[in-house]
């Protein structure tokens, strides 16, 4: 199998993981780095192995030695130049959030439905075999029916890191926030209202709590922070008992409890032999990648697209308008409710 060849746009920390999570993949390959500075990306191809370095992202683009971009940037620079990636012909993978507004979302994929190329978020942990079995435990009525969603994920975040700049899409609710609303939301069901709190430094959310009304009478919570010492939750909550996933993100513990009043039941993940799922970090980012990279060798679409994406960013412009005027508030696309845990 001839590998899909990978740009990374940016040199952000991110990059350095994607790239040393993929070295060895059968299906993924990063081959080249852009930044607008010259100088900067041939360092970064030096140190990360990458045979092909750009001094502008224009040129990366234009080049035919890569089939697909990763797009690092800061948040507020997604949208702009994923359209500009899939319109160059690249498929493109893009760092989460993936967009900041719902009209974003809806322009990226006319982008790739008209260039006829994959569009993809980069919320790794819900490709991991973990978040499979516990939306299996929750069909199969491990826990009753589905009552409550609760999710958070927060960590201290250093004043004059890029995450606390408002101008380049900084924030708690949507670097950290969006991973909680895609857990509610694959769980729970749509959001049909949302109603946020925030606590805010120069523009910039540095916490955020919230409660969501999901589809099927399902509600929603979650907490997420900047200032905060790590903390990485999720919990389902039914009718007869609990599913807790203690490592949900990352996915590393690679294992669920199912509670139910004094009983603790520890339900491990069964792990495909070689991923090294389980083992580190960068294995989530690697299965992510091959996952993608075979979507875009077979044409077969991701579990993921162009819906989910459009309700994902409503939900956070939904969350940092209801934050800011203090009411609850609608999401702008309206929801189709679906069954939990489908």
């Amino acid at each position: 199998m001839t590998p899909v060849r990978w740009g990374l746009l940016s040199t952000a920390t991110i990059g350095r993981l994607v790239v040393e999570a993929t070295r060895g993949s059968d299906t993924a390959e990063f081959v080249a780095v852009a930044s607008r500075d010259g100088a900067k990306a041939e360092a970064f191809a030096r140190a990360n192995g990458l045979p092909l370095a750009f001094g502008s992202y224009e040129e990366m683009l234009a080049s035919d030695a890569l089939d697909a971009v990763y797009v690092a940037l800061p948040i507020s620079m997604h949208a702009e130049w994923t359209v500009k990636a899939l319109e160059a012909g690249k498929h493109v993978l893009c760092e989460k959030p993936f967009v900041t507004t719902a009209e974003d979302a809806d322009r990226c994929f006319a982008a790739a439905e008209s260039a006829g190329r994959l569009c993809a978020e980069a919320l790794m942990w819900r490709y991991h075999p973990q978040t499979a079995l516990a939306r299996e435990l929750l069909r199969g009525g491990a826990i009753g029916d589905l009552l409550l969603v609760r999710a958070a994920l927060t960590m201290d975040v250093p004043e004059g890191d890029i995450r606390r700049v408002r101008s380049l899409g900084g924030g708690s609710f949507l670097d950290l926030g969006c991973y909680c609303v895609s857990a509610l939301r694959l769980f729970g069901g749509e959001p049909q209202r949302v109603h946020a709190e925030a606590v805010y430094d120069d523009g910039v959310d540095l916490r955020m709590v919230a409660s969501l009304r999901l589809g099927n009478g399902v509600l929603g919570q979650l907490d997420v922070g900047l200032t905060h010492t790590r903390r990485d939750e999720l919990e389902l909550v039914g009718s007869t008992g609990s599913l807790v996933v203690p490592d949900p993100w990352i996915g590393v513990s690679a294992a669920l409890e199912v509670r139910r009043g004094a009983k603790h039941e520890t339900v491990p993940v069964d792990l495909p032999v070689g991923s090294r799922l389980g083992l580190d970090e960068g294995a989530v980012y690697r299965h992510e990648l091959d996952l993608v990279s075979r979507a875009v060798l077979s044409g077969e679409p991701l579990p993921f697209g162009r819906a989910d994406a459009v309700a994902q960013a409503a939900t956070l412009e939904a969350l940092d308008a209801s934050a800011r005027s203090g009411s609850p508030v609608v999401p702008r696309h309206s929801p189709v409710p679906h069954a939990p845990g489908t």
